[in-house]
């Protein structure tokens, strides 16, 4: 048992050495990064997080990969479709004559099927030729076929019915339970109701992004956006193609932290609060609250004589958890994609790995003496 005491206070000797020096750390030190930048010619600007300092970062350029794509603001069409060409339209004609053109004298009406509209908007009647219905509705379209058999079937009685092809519908590609062709009710049929029809957005996708493919032009927004401001319910157009995806922004992590790893955004704005929670928060034996560091690249034009920006492309903020306006700042300060957040070691770290180490020997020759 002595020799057990004796390797114990050795071992304690030991570690009490060593922790003069500093034991292995996963992250940097707070004073480390302040004493590098206190020296003749810092490589990087460092600025604090606080209230006073949040209306100065706001002018500053963004960072990191931004969405850029423009979006549709919703608007009101006409209730009823129109016919486009692609359509197929169902025509149903009554004649009651005794000699007429079209039935038997056993048959009192007609039913021409799947009559594809033209390229050029026509359709093709038999003893008429050819009717031009492109951009009207179905009683439009049927006012005018009635009226194109007037001249051979005086009493002729016409039903319309319309099947959407190509040009009437949208195309629901991917990001949702039922992708795939949806013939459009009417003109006002908006990207919301789209996805309600596919079966509303796929669960596993994280803070879904919103695509409209228009012609040669593509749009996007964000799930979030749209049920948080109804007005961007953008009304679709025939031949439109949507789709949703992931937000491919993202943060890293690294240091004292509950996770070193890469964060896509789960929102649309996050704040340094928001990061903290994501990352799982900051390890409470190792991290130093007063060290929060947020590591970012600004483009060289931030710098340049007469822009508002930092002092240097490279910039760290600092965040102090332990105060009241740090963390009231932290909930107003945005994080960027790209951004690096840093939790810093504890400077007492060492001297607690060594007493914990200490205590645990002791508490294990303990229990070895009571048997």
């Amino acid at each position: 048992m002595r020799q057990l005491i004796r390797l114990t206070c050795l071992l304690g000797l030991a570690l009490l050495s060593a922790g003069c020096g500093r034991l292995p750390a996963s992250g940097p030190i707070v004073e480390d990064v302040v004493r590098e930048y206190d020296n003749a010619a810092p490589n990087f600007a460092v600025y604090p997080v606080t209230r006073a300092f949040l209306p100065t970062i706001t002018k500053w350029p963004a960072t990191g990969r931004q969405e850029r794509l423009g979006w549709i603001n919703a608007s009101q069409g006409p209730r009823n479709q129109v016919i486009q060409p692609g359509d197929l339209l169902n025509i149903r004609i009554w004649d009651s004559s005794d000699n007429s053109l079209l039935t038997s004298p056993e048959q009192k009406d007609i039913v021409l099927e799947a009559m594809k509209v033209a390229s050029n908007g026509t359709i093709y009647l038999p003893y008429v030729g050819s009717i031009s219905v492109i951009g009207k509705t179905e009683d439009l379209a049927r006012e005018e076929i009635q009226r194109a058999l007037e001249a051979i079937i005086p009493s002729a009685q016409v039903v319309v019915g319309l099947q959407e092809g190509r040009y009437n519908s949208v195309e629901l590609v991917g990001g949702v339970a039922e992708p795939g062709s949806y013939p459009m009710p009417d003109r006002n049929y908006t990207v919301m109701s789209l996805l309600a029809a596919g079966g509303g957005v796929a669960p596993n996708i994280n803070n879904p992004q919103i695509r409209l493919v228009r012609g040669s032009s593509i749009y996007g927004t964000s799930v979030e956006t749209l049920l948080d401001r109804p007005t961007l319910d953008t009304r679709l157009v025939g031949g439109d193609r949507v789709f949703v995806e992931e937000d491919p922004r993202y943060f890293l992590s690294f240091g004292a932290t509950g996770t070193q790893d890469l964060h896509p955004f789960t929102r649309d704005d996050l704040s340094a609060m928001d990061a903290v929670a994501i990352i799982g928060g900051v390890n409470p034996n190792r991290a130093d609250p007063r060290g929060l560091l947020i590591l970012r690249e600004y483009p060289s034009s931030a710098v340049s004589a007469g822009s508002r920006g930092p002092r240097n492309t490279r910039v760290v903020f600092s965040v102090d958890l332990t105060s009241a306006d740090g963390l009231f700042s932290a909930r107003n300060f945005a994080v960027h994609p790209n951004d690096l957040i840093v939790a810093t070691e504890s400077p007492i770290n060492d001297a607690l790995t060594v007493s914990n180490v200490i205590g645990n020997l002791f508490g294990v020759f303990s229990r070895a003496a009571s048997f």
